[in-house]
């Protein structure tokens, strides 16, 4: 896999983790990005979906995301990969 942009990778996959949160896909993300990135990350994404059934929150959800992906990449640039896979597998869930 080539050079990846942190602010790309984070951007990109806030957007299809928030559709994602609100979908059937939602299911399988969760257990994925619980056993990729970790418990926290499964809590944040739980919260976006429980916070997204209540409120019209679509774009603060998508940018409180962003940052929290790039902080992880920021620290953890070896997950980008992981964070790559999981956004396409969830899109390409999504659109089925």
């Amino acid at each position: 896999m080539g050079v990846m942009h942190k602010n790309r990778v984070a951007w990109d996959s806030a957007r299809v983790f928030v559709a994602a949160a609100s979908a059937d896909t939602y299911w399988w993300l969760s257990e994925a990005v619980g056993q990729q990135l970790g418990a926290r990350y499964q809590t944040n994404l739980a919260e976006t979906r429980r916070r997204l059934q209540t409120e019209d929150a679509v774009s603060i959800e998508a940018g409180a995301w962003r940052a929290r992906l790039f902080d992880l990449l920021d620290g953890r640039p070896d997950l980008a990969p992981h964070v790559v896979r999981l956004t396409e597998e969830a899109a390409r869930r999504m659109a089925s």
